[in-house]
């Protein structure tokens, strides 16, 4: 397929710029797989979508403020650093902008006594850099929360670009299905008898790049971080044994989920191998990284449901729904979400498809 195929048009107007408020205010459209109807809603009505015994995996990633000031060791001329990978005390993969900065170019962080060195640099502005000293506990106070460049202004509250829920820091940018959730609608949630499970993926910037190739198999898919825990692995396989649904929570859920039940070894002290070969629609514990790329075509082993925001044209996001609801019955719903002046990206309205 075509990178083309999963393009749409969508004038700026629609790209929202400020988050709802209250969060769950947010506007819901209901796509429903069976029979393609289509209904629309408020967030908060998606307690009319859910039932005992489902199950709600929410990403628990928290952005960290990965956006840093620095100017060159020599010239004093501006950088801007954009963390998007930790990979040990010191090292980072990171987006750097400036003029004339190769490998070995040394950057004097803004606001702080210390600097950092360009390793190496990669395609897209990408490079590895090492920092003097560890920098994770002084980004509170250095940094700055990247917000994605559609969004032109700024936040009075970072919190506002957090799920309510978020707990791991590592990410550079939100899981904005999660930012429709507010406390009170996730005991609402659970009153009616559904399950919370919690997994991590940690986004990279790499979400928000355009795919570059004509031919979709052509694309080289990002790798991120994920974790899947041991009690999330049963309260998801216990939903499956009752009947329930398993409704990932944004995309990088689904693609955790996914990607766990086939990178993971079994946990021993949940499942059998006999018992896992036989439900193909399990999971288990996993940590590590996942380079999975879903595209149309592609097989679902777990995930029943879907809540999510809409996304980008030609995105690899876009391609991952069509591989779930169908290329042209997404479109068609983007189309019907534009109609009805549906709010788009990050800090838009959302989907939830059954």
């Amino acid at each position: 397929m075509k990178v083309s195929d999963f393009d749409y048009e969508l004038p700026a107007q629609f790209i929202a710029q400020t988050p709802a408020d209250p969060r769950d205010s947010s506007r819901l459209l209901h796509l429903d797989r069976a029979t393609g109807g289509i209904r629309h809603l408020r967030f908060r009505d998606v307690l009319q979508l859910l039932r005992p015994d489902d199950v709600l995996v929410l990403n628990n990633t928290r952005v960290i403020k990965a956006r840093i000031r620095a100017r060159k060791a020599t010239t004093g001329g501006k950088a801007e650093i954009l963390l998007l990978r930790r990979l040990d005390d010191h090292q980072w993969d990171a987006l750097v902008r400036g003029r004339n900065l190769g490998a070995g170019a040394r950057l004097r962080i803004d606001g702080a006594n210390m600097s950092c060195t360009i390793l190496g640099r990669f395609d897209r502005g990408k490079a590895r850099i090492a920092f003097e000293q560890p920098i994770d506990e002084l980004l509170d106070e250095l940094g700055e929360v990247p917000l994605p460049p559609y969004i032109r202004q700024s936040l009075a509250d970072d919190d506002k670009y957090q799920t309510v829920y978020g707990q791991v820091k590592g990410s550079a940018a939100a899981p904005t299905a999660g930012l429709h959730f507010t406390d009170a609608l996730l005991e609402a949630v659970q009153q009616q008898g559904v399950k919370l499970a919690f997994c991590t993926l940690h986004i990279g910037l790499d979400t928000f790049q355009p795919v570059t190739v004509d031919n979709i198999a052509e694309h080289k898919i990002h790798s991120e971080y994920i974790k899947l825990g041991g009690n999330s692995a049963r309260i998801i396989n216990d939903g499956k044994l009752r009947g329930g649904r398993v409704i990932a929570v944004g995309t990088t859920s689904a693609r955790t989920l996914e990607s766990a039940a086939r990178c993971s070894r079994v946990d021993a002290h949940a499942w059998t191998q006999q018992q896992f070969d036989s439900r193909p629609d399990m999971v288990e514990s996993y940590e590590g990284f996942t380079d999975l790329f879903i595209t149309p075509g592609y097989q679902w082993r777990i995930v029943d449901a879907m809540i999510t925001n809409f996304h980008l044209p030609r995105s690899t996001l876009v391609m991952m729904l069509s591989a779930f609801v169908g290329r042209e019955a997404l479109l068609k719903a983007y189309e019907i979400a534009k109609s009805e002046n549906y709010r788009f990206y990050s800090f838009g309205d959302a989907m939830v498809v059954t």
